[in-house]
């Protein structure tokens, strides 16, 4: 509890030398006391009452001992005053219980949110901290502690959050927000700048891919990088900040490699003929994720691409999405039984328990094993298949029956592929690459063109 006899400055033995000229002042402005025993007790955990009590008496708030909102602090207790008064002032709250625990030690966390209320802290700048998600409700009155030079952290390039603070900890706290003389710099200083490798990575609320996404980032986009952890990246980039996945981010930016000559060229495709190109997923619907990348994203991706090129080859596509919508199973067959394509192929990627799982494979039906169309969707994903292995890299795990319904239920010959796996790194870092997407892209059109070649000769 806070200590009713008082000492004057300079009389306890036990305040450190590094804190002592900050303690000093709070005594002098009879903020904080000592112990009966001339000691202060820096190591000391400070309690919530203790917290109110100190905060209170620094920026003269009214510490008449009385009733309060909680039944849990008695209108006898040393801090009932301060505590009634924060409340008042909208400083503090309770818990849902309506109560206060005024004996609970306060952590690092809390106290942030008591600080930045009391002196009134707003301003935010570029600070992270390995252990806060900046962008948590949490991380952002850190950040303006912080920034109002209240606190910079630790060596270690944490804030501990959760940790409970000492009597030292908070008595500089304190008075820093009292005397600005006593604030530290809170420059955060950059790890570097780096660019962005992928097509579209996505920039999210937090590190990991079940915080919302937030903004996104092209491929060649520079950004400013401040923390790293578990392999993600707290950025910025413009007014845009937030986390994205370390993997798909270069010291340099990427290479535009100029078209090459195929070392295996797919002769014209003859005759008329109309695809529909489904990228899988989307909007609801985000399919699977890993290493930082979303299913939804990639098939959306490498599709647009798909469609391009084969547009350029003079093969009319249909499109079952071009932008993060969700068409129903159904409403995908339909879209292109409606334009009278002759083909269908599903796009999408791939995502097991464990990282080993790796490669590429594509899935053809069976409904009717020996009519046409289960036969000409065999040899699509075949086609298709080869020409991924081959430009990819990815292990080939082969053509495949499945009773997907884009493909069981559809009139048309249709394939489903899996370009490779979220949940692998090695196939991640390809999939969110531009350039891995093109070469998957081309590889399909390959094989569509293959597959053409071969039917318009039946």
């Amino acid at each position: 509890m806070i200590p009713i006899k008082g000492h004057a400055a300079g009389t306890m033995s036990d305040i450190p030398a590094k804190s002592k000229t900050e303690i000093d002042y709070l005594i002098n402005n009879k903020v904080i006391t000592g112990y009966p025993d001339q000691t202060f007790r820096p190591n000391n955990n400070v309690t919530r009452e203790e917290a109110a009590t100190m905060i209170g008496r620094a920026i003269g708030l009214n510490g008449t001992k009385r009733t309060t909102s909680f039944a849990d602090v008695k209108a006898s207790s040393f801090g009932s005053g301060y505590i009634q008064s924060a409340v008042e002032a909208g400083i503090i709250t309770g818990y849902e219980d309506k109560t206060f625990r005024p004996t609970n030690k306060i952590t690092r966390g809390e106290m942030a949110y008591l600080l930045t209320k009391a002196f009134k802290l707003k301003e935010t700048s570029k600070v992270s901290f390995k252990d806060v998600i900046m962008t948590s409700n949490q991380g952002i009155v850190i950040n303006q502690m912080v920034t109002g030079g209240l606190s910079n952290g630790y060596p270690d390039g944490t804030f501990k959050p959760t940790n409970n603070i000492s009597r030292e900890e908070f008595s500089l706290m304190v008075a820093r927000g009292m005397n600005e003389d006593f604030r530290v710099s809170s420059e955060a200083k950059p790890l570097g700048v780096k660019y962005v490798n992928a097509t579209s990575l996505n920039v999210r609320k937090g590190p990991d891919t079940s915080y919302a996404a937030i903004g996104y980032l092209k491929s060649g986009d520079k950004v400013t990088v401040y923390s790293i952890a578990n392999n993600w990246a707290y950025i910025t980039n413009g007014s845009l900040t937030g986390y994205v996945s370390a993997t798909y981010l270069s010291d340099a930016p990427p290479v535009v490699q100029p078209p090459t000559d195929p070392q295996d060229p797919t002769p014209p495709v003859t005759g008329k003929h109309v695809i529909t190109i489904d990228a899988g997923h989307g909007g609801k619907d985000p399919g699977s994720s890993g290493n930082g990348l979303v299913e939804k994203d990639i098939t959306l991706a490498v599709s647009l691409k798909v469609q391009k090129k084969l547009e350029a080859a003079g093969i009319k596509v249909v499109m079952t999405r071009t932008g993060d919508t969700y068409p129903t199973l159904q409403q995908r067959i339909n879209i292109g039984v409606n334009a009278k394509a002759d083909t269908f192929v599903s796009i999408h990627a791939n995502k097991f328990g464990s990282e080993s799982a790796n490669g590429t494979e594509s899935y053809y039906n069976t409904k009717a094993a020996l009519s046409p169309r289960a036969e000409a969707s065999k040899q699509l994903a075949t086609f298709i298949q080869k020409r991924l292995v081959k430009a990819l890299g990815t292990t080939d795990r082969g053509v495949k029956t499945a009773d997907y319904q884009v493909i069981t239920y559809n009139p048309l010959p249709a394939a489903l592929i899996e370009l490779g796996f979220l949940s692998n790194k090695s196939d991640a870092s390809k999939l969110g690459s531009d350039n891995y997407q093109n070469l998957a892209a081309q590889a399909i059109v390959d094989g569509i063109k293959d597959y053409y070649n071969w039917k318009d000769k039946q």
